[in-house]
């Protein structure tokens, strides 16, 4: 019988989550998985929540359980995986039933997608959805993307199950096609900063100042009382603290220091290219992820030139300081390529709201959003960094930040992340910069031109062959 006011297709850990959040939050849910086996795991999982879920074994079934007009959710692999689902699930649709791509997808995906389905009249989302496994289950943080009537149709649905923050849903439409989808991968972006320099700061601790372990889970724990109060923070803290059961050591201690990925902090760097948007930070992130992947190579390299981090003279105030000055680096960066973004693809991003909508439920939520949201609210199309109160911010930590970054290179610590915010931020209050000596090499070996700082229009050098 149709009853079930929504479907869900895939029910890897996301999908799961997602679905027993749906349960959980009173809506009744049909459930459909390739693998049928893992249908009956998940039903058998659901404890109390399974009288509100519908389980199906072939996708006729399920689609004929869902209520019409209906609306499905799909949670497979990002890429040919979603492509194939909606080709397998469109014959069986109205053209009132509505898709909802709620995984990790490339935006330009989605934009097509979203383009295809509207030249065929029919309804398409594609929703950013961040908190890991825990947040899709309790609440994450929901940024959409598509008509604005279909975002209307489930809102009601998306905002129940968003995290909350001060008793506002974390969930919020972004614009056309595939604009939550590219907000998602923007916070990714920020993300991998944040996380490589919590991790840089982490080597100054252990590295530079012999710090073990627990005193590193001590100094996190003290961070995330004051202006870096966020979630990576928090679990910093954690798994600082935690010991490994079978060698009795730290689990930092026995984790292989080489870092995964799943290509979103890349699609960010790839994009800012392509919008000529500066991203360092981010850039720095993922090309530090890059180089924890080489490990064989970095053992030679050391075999070869010796290990280079030697002892360093800094308090753990003054390095909570640097961080403070990168972290507001890192996100005024990232709301710099959502604004571009919007202006390239006509989308009324809403900017204040976006930082809201990350103040719980996603991997970055943080104390410092709040402040964002209002400075992005008085000007949406500034820098963050130039309103008022991240300018008084920057005014403080800034100098420390130098410390940090200097001091740390000086006694052979790696602070790639922590560097481009400093280099960003001297570059971002440099008036007259060194690009002249570009524009003059451009002019030279390909007579590009250049513009003069006492006249008008394009001119060129006294070096002509």
């Amino acid at each position: 019988m149709s009853n079930s006011e929504i479907g869900l297709i895939g029910l890897g850990t996301m999908g799961a989550a997602l679905s027993l959040n749906i349960a959980d939050k009173g809506f009744d849910i049909s459930v459909f998985n390739r693998t049928t086996a893992r249908t009956h795991t998940f039903m058998d999982q659901a404890g109390i929540l399974a009288n509100k879920i519908t389980p199906a074994e072939t996708l006729e079934d399920f689609v004929a359980s869902i209520a019409a007009p209906r609306a499905i959710i799909i949670m497979v692999p990002a890429g040919e995986a979603v492509d194939a689902q909606i080709a397998a699930l469109r014959p069986l649709l109205g053209s009132g039933d509505l898709i909802i791509d709620a995984g990790n997808a490339n935006y330009n995906d989605t934009a097509r997608r979203a383009a295809e389905a509207d030249a065929a009249g029919v309804p398409f989302l594609g929703i950013g959805v961040s908190g890991g496994e825990e947040g899709a289950r309790f609440g994450p943080s929901i940024m959409g993307g598509g008509p604005k009537p279909a975002w209307d149709r489930v809102s009601h649905i998306l905002e129940a199950i968003a995290a909350r923050y001060d008793d506002t849903p974390c969930a919020t439409w972004m614009g056309e096609g595939g604009s939550g989808h590219f907000v998602k991968t923007v916070h990714n972006g920020i993300e991998y900063a944040d996380m490589q320099m919590i991790a840089e700061v982490y080597g100054i601790l252990r590295d530079g100042m012999g710090r073990s372990a627990a005193d590193c889970a001590a100094v996190f724990e003290r961070w995330n009382e004051g202006p870096l109060q966020s979630y990576l923070i928090e679990i910093s803290g954690k798994v600082s603290r935690a010991h490994d059961a079978k060698s009795g050591n730290p689990v930092l201690d026995i984790i292989l220091d080489r870092a995964g990925q799943k290509g979103t902090g890349r699609w960010t760097v790839i994009e800012a290219q392509h919008l000529g948007a500066p991203v360092p930070v981010i850039e720095a992130a993922v090309s530090a992820r890059n180089i924890s992947a080489l490990l064989d190579v970095r053992k030679e390299g050391e075999g070869l030139f010796g290990a280079s981090p030697r002892p360093v003279d800094l308090e753990p105030d003054i390095v909570e300081s640097a961080l403070i000055a990168g972290k507001i680096m890192c996100y005024a960066q990232g709301f710099v390529l959502l604004d571009l973004a919007g202006r390239a693809n006509d989308w009324d991003l809403p900017m204040p709201d976006i930082a809201r909508v990350w103040r719980d439920g996603c991997i970055i939520r943080s104390a410092m959003l709040n402040d964002m949201a209002r400075a992005l609210t008085e000007a949406p199309d500034h820098n963050l960094m130039f309103a008022p109160y991240f300018a008084k911010m920057m005014e403080q930590n800034a100098p420390h930040l130098r410390h940090v970054v200097t001091t740390a290179l000086s006694h052979g610590l790696s602070v790639p992340a922590l560097s481009a915010a400093l280099t960003y931020f001297d570059m971002m209050r440099t008036a007259r910069g060194t690009a002249n000596m570009i524009q003059a090499q451009r002019d030279f070996f390909g007579a590009h031109s250049f513009e003069r700082v006492d006249a008008e229009g394009a001119h060129h050098g006294p070096w002509g062959g």
